[in-house]
């Protein structure tokens, strides 16, 4: 098998013979022609059922994260609900309890009133996964590392303990992608990523996909789902994340790099009372990530130190954002681009995420620029006495 780097550009074209496009074309056309003889299992057909973009795509993604099988979507909430929507009203899920805020309003919004049941557990141990797992339960949702905790959950013991249970674990790898980790080596049934973070990584494009170690019956569901629901993805976005991916190893070595040299920065800040990033060896969940990961990516979450409680402190953490210059203040992630935010605000009012956390996105800035950044911004904060 070749390596990741040269998978991530060869995989998924079609080889080219004589003369023709070295660099797959977009192929805009929503419908295709039929020959004199007819429709025939496996032609094109209309382009929501199936275009070449997203076909190519698809066989680059499920390379990647050494899958079967890939469906992609318009977004990565699209491909969420997708994966929710394939399991049955009354049937169980478990899912982290510092889940992206995104999935969790989607879960309690639309599938609890559609008859989903669904329970949020800590998952940076397993006890506690054990004894929330009920007979109905046929999903074990990990987000690994969490969003924005950065929690880590060991996936393997996981797998492990739901195997033959007729649940399926399915793995959010939007964090670290493919290069850094990849959970159907360790057990996962499924991974789902939103593409439009470290996979496309230019902040221009928007999409999600959901990857299987098996082309079972559950896949199956999910692909009709795709095809039937219409929340695909255009051919310009496939044609795009495919280019993009051809850099990604590159990216996500500039990513972990800058990621570890801005955790070890913070961390000895004095405006900083807590930092959590997985590749330090003071993060609770160190041993895992070392355990599962070959790198630990470019996102960081601390938290300042602050006079103030709750609200109060939340203020002093959105002016200390606000101070930056380079890093700029936005709510998503995985661009080349350094981005950070007060976290609390942009979840909204039922937020559990502690007042005075920043999330940042480490983007491929030099390091010295990036620190030089945060040092002003962090400069004017107050600190609380006695310090």
């Amino acid at each position: 098998m070749s390596r990741f780097e040269t998978r991530a550009i060869h995989a998924g074209k079609p080889r080219p013979s004589k003369g023709e496009d070295l660099v797959p074309p977009i192929h805009r056309s929503t419908v295709y022609a039929l020959d004199k003889e007819g429709y025939e299992e496996g032609d094109p057909n209309y382009t929501r059922y199936d275009n070449p973009n997203r076909r190519q795509l698809e066989g680059l993604l499920a390379d990647l994260e050494e899958g079967t099988g890939c469906a992609a979507f318009a977004s990565g909430v699209a491909a969420a609900t997708a994966v929710f929507q394939a399991l049955d009203p009354g049937d169980h899920v478990l899912m982290p309890d510092d889940v992206y805020a995104g999935n969790r309003k989607l879960v309690r919004e639309l599938f609890g009133r559609w008859g989903l049941q669904y329970d949020f557990v800590p998952m940076s141990g397993t006890g506690r996964i054990e004894e929330a797992l009920r007979d109905n339960t046929r999903l074990v949702w990990l987000e690994t590392p969490s969003n924005p905790m950065l929690n880590i959950t060991d996936i393997a013991a996981v797998c492990e303990m739901v195997d033959g249970s007729g649940a399926k674990v399915l793995v959010d790898n939007t964090f670290l992608t493919p290069f850094n980790q990849r959970p159907l080596t360790l057990g996962a049934d499924l991974v789902l990523h939103s593409t439009t973070k470290f996979l496309g990584g230019h902040s221009d494009i928007q999409g999600g996909a959901v990857i299987a170690r098996e082309e079972d019956s559950f896949m199956e569901l999910i692909r009709d789902i795709q095809v039937t629901a219409g929340a695909v993805p255009s051919p310009e976005d496939c044609w795009l994340l495919a280019r993009s991916i051809q850099t990604l190893s590159y990216r996500m070595r500039a990513h972990n790099q800058n990621g570890m040299e801005l955790a070890l920065f913070l961390q000895n800040h004095p405006a900083v009372e807590k930092v959590y990033y997985p590749g330090l060896a003071t993060h609770a969940g160190y041993e895992n990530a070392q355990k599962q990961m070959s790198g630990f990516g470019g996102m960081i979450s601390f938290l300042l130190k602050t006079r103030a409680q709750g609200g109060e402190a939340g203020l002093e953490a959105v002016r200390a954002v606000a101070g930056s210059r380079l890093i700029q203040r936005a709510t998503s992630l995985g661009g080349v681009e350094s981005t950070w935010e007060h976290r609390r605000s942009s979840e909204g009012e039922d937020s559990e995420t502690p007042h005075n956390l920043v999330r940042i996105s480490v983007g491929l800035e030099h390091e010295e620029d990036l620190k030089a950044d945060l040092e002003r911004a962090l400069e004017g904060l107050e600190r609380p006495a006695g310090d």
